[in-house]
């Protein structure tokens, strides 16, 4: 699902440097969907819409005053991918560090998972809750 009017759960977060995550976030295989910049500032992410190919969808901006999430660095998110070898390696090189190695799941799937260059964790795995 890549029609961002058919999600109806959105995982927001907020990154001290935005550009630097957007490559990270590209990296891993999110697409932009619609990206708003403040017009005085145009290094400052007001926010941000970026879509998980396989479905869901993230929203982000740049940590500033007045802004709706503060907790940088405190996120988590699974994501449900067909390959997490190749997603997990993806972040790795993109500059995440790994907490827990690729291994098979004994509930099923394959799974691991990084902490992004901001702090936040992110699960890659197969396994597909039901």
């Amino acid at each position: 699902m890549t029609d961002a009017a058919q999600i109806r759960l959105w995982h927001t977060m907020s990154f001290r440097d935005a550009d630097a995550m957007i490559a990270w976030l590209s990296a891993i295989g999110f697409v932009e969907h619609a990206t708003y910049r403040d017009d005085a500032d145009p290094g400052v992410v007001v926010h941000a819409e970026w879509l998980w190919p396989g479905g869901g969808g993230l929203m982000f901006g740049s940590l500033r005053p007045g802004g709706a999430v503060t907790n940088v660095g405190g996120s988590a998110a699974y994501l449900v991918t067909d390959d997490p070898d190749d997603v997990f390696r993806r972040a790795v090189e993109a500059g995440a560090t790994v907490q827990l190695e690729m291994v098979d799941q004994d509930y099923g799937g394959r799974g691991g998972s990084v902490i992004d260059p901001e702090g936040n964790h992110w699960s890659f795995g197969s396994y597909q809750p039901s």
